[in-house]
């Protein structure tokens, strides 16, 4: 399925508007993050459908599941009984999993990257598998409210750029430079964010210490 370019940009500036909303609040930490990711991530299917762009097509339908639970976990402490949005706090991810996860993502790119070549007429199959499989692993840390998502978004954005810019999307590859630059801030400030946790659990085993 292809579209004609004139067709695709209305769709493109909507797809992309909701996107950055989504993109800005997760950088914020804010639940509202999951359902304009829902919707924005909708609009992109069509988009990356008509464009052959199909490895993006199929993470689409991802995030929007995974945005789904997302959403739940972020409000329920990650089905821990709780209601309220904080309830899920930042944390770090060990060398050893972020290893074995970049490992995996390479081997998805190759594998996938080879059926979309060898099955389809998808353009760039390698370097849209990238996108696909860096953007899987970057998607469940944020589900988790892992540190380590955003290095791992600014690795899907850095080939994002180019490959969007070779099939004449210019709106939304000049967007994947602004998602760049969130990446950057969003990982400083979350980073704050953990360190501000971590001093108020040492804190409060200082006083539990002291009252024993």
């Amino acid at each position: 399925m292809t579209f004609e370019p004139a067709s695709l940009v209305g769709l493109e500036v909507a797809a992309n508007a909701f996107n950055l909303v989504s993109i800005l609040l997760a950088g914020r930490n804010r639940v509202e993050t999951w359902w304009t990711g829902i919707v924005g991530c909708s609009l992109f299917g069509v988009l990356f459908l008509g464009t052959q762009l199909y490895a993006d097509a199929t993470l689409q339908v991802f995030f929007i599941v995974t945005s789904a639970i997302g959403w739940w976990r972020w409000r329920t402490g990650g089905g821990q009984g709780r209601s309220d949005a904080g309830d899920l706090p930042i944390r770090r991810t060990s060398a050893r999993v972020i290893v074995a996860a970049s490992a995996a993502a390479v081997g998805v790119t190759l594998g996938y990257g080879t059926l979309l070549h060898v099955l389809t007429d998808a353009y760039a199959p390698y370097v849209d598998s990238i996108v696909l499989a860096f953007s899987v692993v970057a998607q469940v840390l944020l589900m988790g409210r892992r540190l380590e998502t955003w290095p791992f978004w600014m690795v899907v954005n850095t080939v994002a750029v180019p490959l969007y810019l070779s099939r004449g999307l210019w709106p939304t590859a000049v967007l994947y430079v602004g998602f760049w630059i969130n990446a950057g801030v969003s990982w400083r400030h979350w980073h704050r964010l953990w360190r501000v946790t971590q001093s108020g659990v040492a804190g409060k085993g200082a006083m539990s210490e002291a009252v024993e």
